[in-house]
C-alpha cells in the first residue's frame, strides 16, 4: 500500500539504515542481502512502532553496481520487507536517460520504493540547469510512476538553487545534507513543514537535529541497530543529551569510517561484521574499489567493537 506523504515524511524523520551489499569475490552475494535486510525488519526499536526505514544507497556501493544488480537488489529488499517498513532507492543521475529508465523498472516491482534519492550529480552543469532539467525530470516520473525524490545535498554553491528546486516541485519531498551542520538551518527555514531535511552523514546527527534535521541515514545500523534507533527516538523526543551518550559510544567506529576521505567508510562496516562474528548479518570479503581493512584497522575495529558489540540485538 502507497504511502502517503505525509505519513512517508513522518516516517522519514527516523533512522534510514543503508545496509552494506556483502560480496563474495567479486559477485553480490544476493543471499546474504537479504539475510540483511531480514535482520534490519525483524530488530526494530524505533519508538511508537514506527516502520524501518531502509535504503539502497551510498554505502552500499551503488555507484559500482550495474541496473540489473540494483533492480535484484530492490527486489530483494521489498520481498524481505514483507509489505512493512519504508523503501528508498538511490538514484545515479548521470546519464539521466539511464537514471529514468532505472526508475521505470524499479516502480515495476512488486513493491516499488517509496521514495528515490537523487546522487550528487557529477560532470559539468550550472545551478540554473541543475534546476530547469531535475525540475522537468522530476515531473515526468511522478506523472509516469508515481516517483517521489530526495536530493542529496554534497555541494554548497548550488544551495540557493536546490532550495527553489525542492520548493517549487511537489514530487521532491526533501533533502538529504551531506556538508555541514550549518547547513541545515537555511533548508530546515527554508522548507518548513511540508518537506523533511534529513542529517546523512552517520548516526553523529544530534547537533543536526538540534538546528532542525529531522532522522538520519545510517551506514552502522546493520551492526548497532539498537544505538541507531535509541538516538533517533532520544532525538524525537527532544532528549539530546540522552542521543550524545550514544553517539559517544558509537564514535570510535564512526571515526574510522570517515577517516581518510572516507576511505572506509564501506569496509569498516564489513570488518565490524565479520569481526565480531554475527551470524544473522552478512559482511561478505569486500565490494568493487573497497577490499578489507589493512592489518592496523582490522586491529582497532576489532578493539571498538569489543565495546559496542551489545547495541546489536
Amino acid at each position: 500500500m502507497t504511502l502517503d506523504t505525509p505519513a512517508l515524511l513522518d516516517g522519514l524523520n527516523s533512522v534510514i539504515g543503508i545496509p552494506l551489499i556483502p560480496f563474495a569475490g567479486r559477485c553480490i552475494d544476493f543471499a546474504g542481502h537479504a539475510k540483511n535486510v531480514a535482520y534490519l525488519m525483524r530488530n526494530n526499536s524505533l519508538s511508537e512502532g514506527r516502520p524501518r526505514v531502509i535504503s539502497i544507497a551510498g554505502t552500499s556501493l551503488v555507484h559500482h553496481v550495474g541496473y540489473d544488480d540494483q533492480v535484484k537488489l530492490l527486489e530483494i529488499a521489498g520481498e524481505r520487507m514483507e509489505g512493512q517498513g519504508i523503501l528508498m532507492a538511490a538514484v545515479v543521475p548521470n546519464p539521466l536517460p539511464a537514471a529514468a529508465e532505472l526508475i521505470r523498472r524499479l516502480a515495476a516491482l512488486e513493491r516499488p520504493p517509496d521514495v528515490y534519492l537523487l546522487m550528487p550529480l557529477s560532470g559539468t552543469y550550472g545551478p540554473p540547469g541543475l534546476y530547469e532539467t531535475l525540475m522537468a525530470f522530476a515531473e515526468e516520473n511522478a506523472r509516469e510512476h508515481g516517483a517521489r525524490f530526495l536530493y542529496y545535498y554534497r555541494r554548497p554553491r548550488d544551495r540557493d538553487m536546490i532550495i527553489r528546486l525542492i520548493q517549487d516541485s511537489p514530487h521532491f519531498i526533501g533533502v538529504k545534507i551531506g556538508t555541514i551542520e550549518d547547513d541545515v538551518p537555511p533548508f530546515a527555514e527554508a522548507l518548513a513543514e511540508d518537506k523533511i531535511v534529513i542529517w546523512g552523514i552517520g548516526d553523529r546527527s544530534t547537533a543536526a537535529a538540534e538546528l532542525g534535521a529531522q532522522g538520519h541515514t545510517s551506514g552502522i545500523n546493520i551492526v548497532v541497530a539498537r544505538a541507531s534507533d535509541e538516538i533517533n527516538n532520544a532525538q524525537r523526543r527532544r532528549d539530546y543529551e540522552a542521543a550524545r551518550e550514544i553517539e559517544a559510544d558509537i564514535s570510535p567506529l564512526e571515526d574510522i569510517r570517515f577517516m581518510e576521505e572516507r576511505a572506509y567508510n564501506y569496509s569498516a562496516v564489513m570488518e565490524a561484521i565479520n569481526c565480531s562474528g554475527f551470524d544473522d548479518v552478512a559482511g561478505g570479503t569486500g565490494g568493487p574499489f573497497n577490499p578489507r581493512v589493512p592489518a592496523e584497522i582490522a586491529r582497532r575495529i576489532q578493539y571498538v567493537m569489543a565495546d559496542i558489540k551489545h547495541y546489536h540485538y
